[in-house]
């Protein structure tokens, strides 16, 4: 009750501080082409000495929406580069709608310029981080990943794209899907001549965007804003390559655009370990080196396209066909007692060949104002065959114990389809709302293998053992869910939501291991190992009904949630031995979401949340997995679900008149009953149930429920201009702390690892002549473990990358990748460090310098590596990977540019120094 009353009170408070205000809203118009003006500067002034009172961005269709605007006379202006300023005076009284303003292009006259003002890079608006793509320069034919990168608080991460300390999950186009979530894949099929604008923000779930109330689910999302000229034509580049060690490579990217239609075409065919469609004649798109020796076939094909006034539709297919031949080699340290010091090697070599389809599809139908469909089908296909071997021994301070040395094929099926269905509609009271959604999925999944294994067993005396098994697995699971919410308004301010879901899952999971008595022409003479073969199911039915509340005003916005969950749990066995096992779990989900505006460019978001997991038919299945007959495992059908507590911070603020900016982001997760592993070492020969034994040294791992489960992850970032070398320098650091727990014979034990880590970075803004981008990041770590001491261990790592591009003279390029690793720590021949040099000298060909003729090499000191250390709640590991190693390689690539009549060329033509007089139409050579 005191928590409700002091709720109550705080809202009063807000409510009272405000004054009556008005808003102001209008479209910005481009005058001669009609088309919308996204990221146009809208400022609102004081009449009398022009003081700004208040300003903001245009959003993507070029709307915009001022609020909180005291009565009173103002000036109104409204800015974009290359166009001239308009002015209006305004008299507020009441909310304004001042509808179109329309916009007109500046004459540009050739001679000299003067520049007055450096343009700002961006801003902040609400959670939207706004950038001008024209404040970042770029090489010519640079794609987006390389602008991307250049914005504040975005870094390639470990191989992933972060902003503002989390990974982008997804990449739009003009509000629009592109390529799914292959966010690497859209950035490199993308050129950066096109952007107009970037916006960083984080996308709500489909529910909430129907429903407008916050459910906590989003994505980290990049929106690229294509320029309005760059709408209608074709665009792309083609590449193709032959060096060394007959290294190859043959891509392509082409987009044809229609204003609203969009089709994008990608292919690639190379053995350079290339993983996307790339436009980097280095062929490296992040700093953390691929292992293995990976052979890449791709064919994708995104669309877009509105169907009538009413229907908007996105999706996307890929077709990917890899090799990976890998040799890598790890040292493992277990948690066992102090005085056991049990260690386990492993080296060993493998050939994956793995084919996908993957679809995915947004239909968006907009029956009427008041009525919107939205469905989003997927659907994956995949086959993955195996071909590997390794030897792996296991040490303790008696010395060897045991040893393996295996053999196995494999070739596996995955096929899965997953439909979600919305439904919104709006009542003619404002902020009431229904909204209905559905989703139905199946999944299937086919495993065949063959193992042959010879193990020995040292201790207490020696023993050989000779396996020779076929393996098949059979999976297949449906899942469905629906819900329903309904949303009222109370107040001017304020909404209710009441929403009901129900949802179940269901699995079928049968393993049959049989022992190969013997080979010949004829057949196989299988006998079934029953110690080894299950046949299980497992169904998850779960209904939840929620009651929230929201506040929300021009600066603060406050949402509280209440959630009871009931799940029941049944699993059932059928073979070897049948049983059956139910659960029922009750439990009380609160949320809790704080937003603050401090300003139209600093904002604070503050949200604490709950959720359980349940878990899953693999973690729940009882059979035995003698994939490394040294390490058994598990599952364990007596898993409960585990309960989650999360607290989150995002912080930002950016300064538009300085283009300094901060971002702060803070997360810490505490759970209950979470699923960790248990694992068995052997002191002497053990029967397991069904007769399994497991010899002195050899390993059992099974999944339990633990608490102790600790998390907390932070990140910083400061930006800033550094004017007298037309740069942009970022700096950020960060701090992170886990706690697992685990259980080593029975015997409870936590991994306690912390990180602290800090980069630097410096990017260009020089001119489309030169292009660098530096930076480095470097973290101090610390583990510490509370049953065995001895696997206490700090370990460091830096990583340093270098991209410089220059036209040196009459269409030369010069271009150099370098990527620079230290690590010290780490156990005995891993701490490797190495310089990891990629160089590219070339010669742009034809008038218009679209093709370029280049000689590259990739890895010209012969050092590159890749090494990494893992920390589980069990063991300590440390893995070495195979790698590409030094090549050469002659490429020819050729920049695709046509854009249709109509279309202001003058701006593209300068750009490409392609000389000549204005056409109407450019043509591709």
């Amino acid at each position: 009750m005191k928590l409700y009353l002091t709720l109550l009170f705080l809202i009063g408070a807000i409510y009272c501080a405000f004054a009556q205000t008005y808003s102001v809203k209008g479209k910005i118009i481009d005058a001669e082409s009609q088309q919308s003006i996204p990221n146009a500067t809208i400022l609102l002034l004081t009449f009398s000495d022009s003081t700004q009172i208040d300003g903001m961005i245009s959003d993507l269709d070029g709307n915009f929406d001022i609020e909180e605007v005291k009565d009173g006379e103002y000036l109104l202006k409204v800015q974009y580069l290359g166009y001239q300023d308009l002015f209006r005076t305004i008299q507020i009284s009441k909310d304004l709608d001042l509808g179109n303003l329309l916009l007109r292009e500046t004459a540009t006259e050739l001679g000299e310029v003067t520049i007055t003002a450096r343009r700002s890079t961006g801003t902040q608006k609400s959670d939207t981080t706004l950038f001008n793509a024209d404040a970042f320069k770029t090489m010519k034919d640079a794609s987006a990943q390389s602008l991307v990168e250049k914005l504040p608080g975005v870094a390639m991460i470990d191989g992933a794209l972060q902003a503002q300390g989390e990974s982008i999950a997804q990449i739009l186009v003009d509000g629009k899907p592109f390529f799914g979530g292959d966010v690497q894949t859209a950035l490199q099929n993308l050129p950066a001549e096109v952007i107009q604008g970037i916006e960083i923000f984080d996308q709500k779930s489909e529910k909430a965007q129907l429903s407008g109330f916050d459910d906590g689910e989003r994505l980290k999302t990049i929106n690229i804003v294509t320029k309005p000229n760059r709408r209608k034509g074709q665009f792309g580049k083609v590449s193709t390559g032959y060096g060394t060690d007959d290294r190859y490579l043959l891509g392509a990217s082409i987009n044809a655009f229609n204003e609203d239609q969009r089709i994008t075409f990608t292919g690639l065919s190379n053995n350079i370990n290339v993983q996307n469609f790339s436009s980097d004649p280095n062929a490296q798109g992040n700093n953390r080196p691929q292992n293995g020796i990976i052979k890449t076939n791709i064919l994708g094909l995104n669309y877009s396209d509105l169907w009538g006034e009413k229907i908007k539709v996105s999706g996307s297919y890929l077709y990917r066909n890899r090799e990976n031949n890998g040799i890598s080699s790890l040292f493992r340290e277990y948690v066992t007692d102090a005085n056991d010091g049990q260690t386990y090697t492993e080296n060993s070599r493998n050939t994956r060949t793995n084919q996908e389809h993957r679809f995915d599809m947004r239909l968006e139908y907009n029956i009427d104002e008041k009525n919107r469909i939205v469905y989003r089908p997927r659907f994956s296909a995949a086959n993955d065959r195996e071909n590997s071997y390794f030897l792996g021994e296991s040490v303790n301070t008696d010395g060897p114990l045991n040893q393996t040395e295996n053999i196995r094929t494999a070739d596996n099926d995955d096929f899965d389809i997953d439909n979600r269905l919305y439904y919104g509609h709006k009542f003619d009271k404002e902020g009431r709302s229904l909204t209905l959604r559905a989703n139905a999925g199946y999944h299937w999944n086919e495993d065949l293998a063959f193992r042959r294994a010879e193990n020995l067993y040292f201790q207490p005396t020696e023993r050989t053992e000779i396996i020779n098994q076929q393996i098949s697995r059979d999976r297949t699971g449906t899942n469905w869910q629906t819900g329903i919410s309904y949303t009222e308004p109370i107040g001017k301010h304020g909404m209710m939501e009441i929403e009901y879901e129900i949802g179940n899952r269901a699995d079928d999971s049968d393993q049959l291991t049989f022992d190969i008595l013997n080979e010949d022409l004829s057949g196989l003479d299988l006998e079934l190992d029953t110690a080894l073969s299950n046949s299980f199911e497992s169904k998850y039915l779960r209904q939840e009904t929620e009651l929230g509340y929201q506040f929300r005003k021009e600066k603060v916005q406050i949402q509280i949630e209440g959630e009871y969950q009931h799940a029941k749990l049944q699993n059932d066995q059928f073979f070897p031995a049948p049983f059956d096992l139910q659960r029922t779990f009750v439990s009380f989900l609160p949320t809790v979401r704080f937003d603050y505006k401090f300003s139209d460019n600093t904002n604070m978001e503050l949200d604490y949340d709950t959720n359980t997991d349940a878990p899953s038919v693999q973690q729940l299945q009882g059979v035995i997995d003698n994939s490394n007959p040294l390490q058994l495992r598990t599952g364990n059908p007596n898993l409960d679900q585990s309960y989650s507590n999360r607290i989150r911070l995002r912080f930002r603020s950016r300064n538009p008149d300085t283009d300094k900016s901060w971002f702060v982001f803070a997360q810490s997760r505490l759970v209950e009953n979470s699923i960790a592993n248990s694992s068995y070492i052997a002191d002497e020969t053990t029967e397991l149930p069904g007769g399994i034994i497991l010899e002195k040294g050899s390993q059992l791992f099974r999944p339990v429920n633990l608490d102790g489960f600790q998390d907390f992850r932070s990140w910083v970032s400061y930006g800033m201009p550094v004017g007298f070398i037309k740069s942009n320098l970022n700096i950020n650091g960060g701090f992170s702390y886990n706690k697992r727990p685990g259980q080593v014979n029975d015997v409870l034990s936590f991994n306690n690892s912390t990180r602290l880590s800090t980069g630097i970075s410096l990017s260009s803004n020089i001119s489309d002549q030169v292009d660098f981008n530096i930076s480095t990041r470097m973290s101090f770590n610390n583990v510490e473990n509370t049953l065995n001491s001895n696997l206490n261990n700090k370990y460091f790592n830096q990583r340093t990358r270098l991209n410089f591009s220059w036209i040196i003279w009459e269409g030369f390029v010069y271009r150099m990748d370098l990527n620079h690793q230290i690590n010290s720590g780490l156990s005995e021949g891993f701490d490797n460090n190495f310089l990891l040099m990629n160089m590219s000298i070339g010669k742009k060909v034809f008038n218009n310098q679209r093709g370029e003729i280049s000689l590259n090499v990739y890895d010209m000191l012969g050092q590159n590596t890749s090494v990494r250390r893992n920390v589980t709640d069990v063991y300590i590991e440390d893995v070495q990977n195979n790698v590409l190693q030094r090549y050469f390689m002659v490429t020819f690539s050729f920049n695709i540019r046509r854009f249709s009549k109509g279309m202001d060329m003058n701006d593209y033509n300068d750009m490409m120094n392609s000389g000549g007089d204005r056409r109407r139409e450019q043509d591709t050579i």
